[in-house]
């Protein structure tokens, strides 16, 4: 089973991530944030070994939060998710350790499943 943590600070996305996710067979939501310093200490909580990270998060961004993530972490998978096309990306998503980008419009199940797969 892959426990998942979902990290957007906006309920009705974390809703729409959460029935994607239940989509993946042998995935399951272990828990969920709604700000960089909440994914921090969830992941800390539940080991994840995927999170679904935004980017624009209210106080530590998701870019920021997936560094501090992956130093404690190094294991875990990170994808970063927003409504940015790749072009439009803040300069430093391609460095912070993320495995990946999906923009939040093409969050499917068979892209988590490729995801994983990869």
């Amino acid at each position: 089973m892959v426990d998942v943590l979902i990290v957007d600070d906006q309920r009705p996305f974390r809703m729409v991530a959460r029935t994607v996710v239940g989509l993946v067979g042998g995935w399951r939501v272990a828990a969920e944030a709604g700000s960089g310093e909440d994914a921090l200490d969830q992941a800390e909580r539940v080991r994840p070994g995927v999170v679904l990270m935004d980017i624009n998060l209210p106080g530590i961004n998701g870019i920021e939060a997936t560094r501090r993530l992956l130093a404690r972490a190094p294991d875990t998978t990170v994808v970063l998710l927003s409504t940015y096309t790749v072009d439009d990306l803040p300069a430093d998503a391609a460095d912070c350790g993320a495995a990946a980008y999906i923009r939040k419009e093409d969050l499917t199940p068979a892209a988590l499943r490729a995801l994983h797969a990869g």
